[in-house]
């Protein structure tokens, strides 16, 4: 659920893929979800729907959503639900005062520009509108990256910094000054289960600019290093995912 993960880096999504290895992302959306609270009849923006697993949920609630994301094939995989999508930078949002609510799950920290977001769903808002997000913050994957920048650099690679993690105290600040209320803000460290251990989570997460003639060696090398850290004696992976969650209110 990432808008704008192509830019500048070769990122693409395969919706198969993102489904069967990244299936956890929209599972764990409950907090979000609550913090949202949908009601029927609202208006409401889905920023960074992805496949629409979880713009379908809000739908079912009676809100009219509309999901935007920068990936074609993830928004196919959302159409074929039958969900009203458009392609669209998030860091680029050209709506209105149109909805009653923005949402957004695992999708900021692929945006770099997060104060143009910020702006761009203030602006998209009804006056009274709120904006409920999840994405990761400070800290997340420092594992995962560490040792995926450790196994490229051996082998002469240079791990692209595609993503931002801002932290409550950073995040608060860009919201106050893009017009918002914060009511919200926290950093949350979440554990979370990989089904399909961490080299699955490489070739979903770092499809496109892990150089694809050492992939998996470097993949392989990674998951060595994160073996003792990251999986427990029974074999099973988790991630050291660590979330930013906010609720955000325009006055």
């Amino acid at each position: 659920m990432d808008v704008n993960r192509q830019s500048g880096s070769g990122h693409g999504w395969d919706p198969a893929a993102y489904a069967e290895h990244a299936a956890f992302v929209p599972a764990l959306g409950g907090p979000v979800m609550a913090l949202l609270s949908p009601r029927a009849g609202e208006r409401i923006l889905d920023l960074g729907c992805g496949n629409g697993t979880l713009t379908a949920e809000i739908a079912a609630t009676g809100a009219d959503v509309l999901g935007v994301d920068s990936d074609a094939g993830m928004l196919a995989a959302a159409r074929d639900r039958g969900l009203d999508v458009r392609r669209m930078d998030g860091q680029a949002l050209s709506f209105e005062a149109e909805f009653d609510a923005v949402f957004s799950n695992a999708a900021l920290h692929w945006m770099p520009d997060q104060p143009a977001v910020y702006a761009g769903a203030f602006r998209a808002l009804k006056p009274g509108g709120r904006f409920a997000c999840e994405c990761g913050g400070h800290g997340n994957i420092a594992a995962l990256r560490t040792a995926l920048s450790a196994a490229m650099a051996r082998l002469g690679h240079r791990e692209p910094e595609l993503q931002t993690y801002p932290s409550a105290e950073t995040a608060r600040a860009q919201l106050e000054a893009a017009g918002f209320v914060v009511e919200e803000c926290e950093i949350v460290p979440r554990p979370t289960p990989l089904p399909g251990g961490v080299e699955d989570w490489f070739r979903t997460f770092r499809h496109g600019f892990i150089p694809a003639a050492h992939a998996e060696e470097i993949i392989a090398e990674a998951a060595a290093l994160l073996r003792p850290i990251l999986r427990d004696s029974s074999g099973r992976w988790t991630a050291d995912y660590v979330r930013l969650r906010f609720l955000a209110r325009k006055p």
